[in-house]
Order: C-alpha cells, then sequence, then structure tokens
C-alpha cells in the first residue's frame, strides 16, 4: 500500500550542536521527493550535547529515508525511534510552530505561521522554514543581519554585492534592502538552496535579474561558476557557511574581493575564529570588528587596498587579470 501524502508523520532524535549545525546546512536528504523538513532545537542551553531533531514527513515514511534522517544524528545510534503519525494537522505548520519571529536591528524575520506584529520601522522578511539554511533562526543569521546593519548605520556604501552560501536567500534580501541600487549576487553549492532563494525572492518581491538592485543566481561550488567570476571584484561578501570551509576559501574569497572591501563571515563557533581571522590574515585581510550571539560569532574584515605585488582590477574568464584558485566546498 502506498503512503497517503495527506498524512503527517514526524520523527524526534537527540542530536548534538554539532550535528545540528550540519544538518542546518540541508545535506543528506536530496535524493528523496518530498523531502521531509527538519528543525534543530537546543533542548539544554549552552550544553553543546543535548539538541533535538525533528522530521516532518508528508505521507508515512519508508524505511530509508528515515535511515537517512537517523544517519544525520550519528550519536541517536542507540535511540530506538519510529516516525508516528500527526493526525489532522498540517505538517508545514507543524514544523513550524515553534519558530518565533527574529527582530534583528532593522529586521524582522518570520514565517507564516508565526507572523505576529512586525515592530514600527522594521523590514519584514517572509522565510519559511525549509532544507536550506539561514532563516534568521540561527545565531549566525541573525549575527551577519546585524553586522549588516551597522554598517549601514556607519554609512558604507556598496556597489556590488556577494552572498556565498545564500542558503534561503535572506541575507542577499536584506543586503539589497540597505544598498538598493546595487548589484546582488547570491550562491550556493546546493541547487535547491537556489530554487528555495528563486521562490523567497517571490514571496518578498525581490527582483531576480543582473542590473541594479536586482538579484542574480548561481549554483555553484565555491566560486566556481562564470556569472561569479564575471561579476567580480565584489566590494562586500557575506559568508555564512562552515569555519572548514571559510578557511579552505580563503584565497578564493580574498581575491574576489575588490581592495578596500568588507568581508563578513559567519558560521563558525567562537573556539575556531581565530584560525578562520589567521586565514584571511594571511590574504591580506584585516579584522573590522565581532560579534557574538551566544557561541557563534560573526567576524567583519577589510581588505587592504595595494595589497600584494599584483593589483587585481578585475576577475573575470578570458582577462588578462584572470584570478586563478577559485576552489570548492
Amino acid at each position: 500500500m502506498s503512503a497517503d501524502p495527506t498524512e503527517s508523520w514526524k520523527l524526534t532524535l537527540p542530536c548534538t550542536r554539532a550535528e545540528a549545525e550540519a544538518i542546518d546546512m540541508g545535506e543528506g536528504l536530496e535524493g528523496f521527493d518530498p523531502s521531509p523538513v527538519i528543525i534543530t532545537s537546543e533542548e539544554i542551553e549552552d550544553d553543546p550535547l543535548s539538541w533535538r531533531l525533528d522530521a516532518y514527513f508528508s505521507g508515512k515514511p519508508g524505511a530509508a529515508v528515515v535511515a537517512a534522517v537517523r544517519a544525520l544524528a550519528p550519536s541517536s545510534a542507540a535511540v530506538k525511534a519510529k516516525a508516528e503519525r500527526v493526525p489532522d494537522e498540517d505538517w508545514i505548520t507543524l514544523s513550524q510552530a515553534g519558530i518565533e519571529p527574529v527582530h534583528a536591528a532593522r529586521f524582522y524575520v518570520h514565517t507564516s505561521a508565526n507572523k505576529g506584529d512586525v515592530p514600527p520601522g522594521a523590514h519584514a522578511f517572509h522565510i519559511e522554514a525549509s532544507r536550506a539554511f539561514g532563516t534568521g533562526h540561527h545565531q549566525t543569521t541573525t549575527g551577519c543581519l546585524l553586522a549588516l546593519d551597522a554598517m549601514k548605520v556607519r554609512g558604507k556604501r556598496f556597489r556590488s554585492i556577494l552572498d556565498l552560501g545564500t542558503g534561503t536567500g535572506l541575507l542577499a534580501f536584506a543586503a539589497l534592502h540597505l544598498w538598493p541600487r546595487a548589484y546582488a549576487t547570491a550562491s550556493d553549492i546546493d541547487a535547491a538552496a537556489i530554487s528555495i532563494t528563486e521562490e523567497n525572492a517571490d514571496v518578498n518581491g525581490i527582483p531576480l535579474g543582473e542590473g541594479p538592485g536586482a538579484l542574480a543566481l548561481a549554483a555553484a561550488p565555491g566560486l566556481e561558476h562564470p556569472l561569479l567570476i564575471g561579476r567580480a571584484p565584489y566590494d562586500l561578501i557575506v559568508a555564512n557557511i562552515l569555519a572548514g570551509p571559510l578557511i579552505g576559501l580563503a584565497p578564493t574569497i580574498a581575491m574576489a574581493l575588490a581592495e578596500g572591501g568588507t568581508l563578513v563571515l559567519a558560521g563558525l563557533l567562537d573556539w575556531q575564529a581565530k584560525s578562520v581571522t589567521q586565514a584571511y590574515r594571511r590574504q591580506g585581510l584585516m579584522p573590522v570588528s565581532a560579534n557574538a550571539i551566544g557561541d557563534w560569532p560573526t567576524l567583519t574584515l577589510r581588505k587592504r587596498a595595494r595589497y600584494g605585488a599584483a593589483r587585481v582590477t578585475r576577475l573575470g574568464p578570458g582577462g588578462a587579470n584572470d584570478a586563478p584558485g577559485f576552489g570548492s566546498w
């Protein structure tokens, strides 16, 4: 008997904070259609071993997808758990029931289930929970929103912006709200994240395209895409991914950043900040500021003007100043 897609099912497992962060990047469930919605939450504050994974399914899940979800949380291997039906309720609403709106500086991020009252003067973004990372409810995304707002308050202006590892598109949307005439680009290694970003752009009235005030999209590892290379150098790059890829991509990101340009990094834990900062110092970037929400710092750096023997003025295929080293993550 085939599964009834109108039924809602749920599987709950314990997990660790490290597993939750990896899960939020949306990996491991690409082959299932429809994919379950995965929500992770902190069970005990500041305890990295006490997190929870809730997986919501449209229809009774088969053994293969249950096994794939369990594989996302190896620490729960000894736990006996099975999916249970949640009767007569909308599984999307259930998955978002515990997600409260986020008010970060001038931004207000909400789902359809929990819009609440938009604070006076705040700009609201409607971002549903999904496999893509970056709903605004994780400290790393919130930290980036605060960093962007702080730069606007200080009078910073940007003409060319890249959101690397965009997830849901939220940070690119926020940057375009702050600098509405900029050329904005968003990319992600996961093609599903780009599809989700397109949907969110439509919901939030963000124009797509390659002109000023519009958002151009590309699915690519690192900056390995003609669009991303051709639109460089960027005077603002935001990269909310993970510490390992941030370190590995340091030469690539630094080369794509304009001289005097600003770089915002997140997705790292406090004990990883020193290593990440050192990787970018070696590429000629200097720390400007840092803010932290819990254990999750957001780093802002600036690229020294005229750094290195060869000054890059234009990156792009076929040009005299093509920059090597556009690696993957």
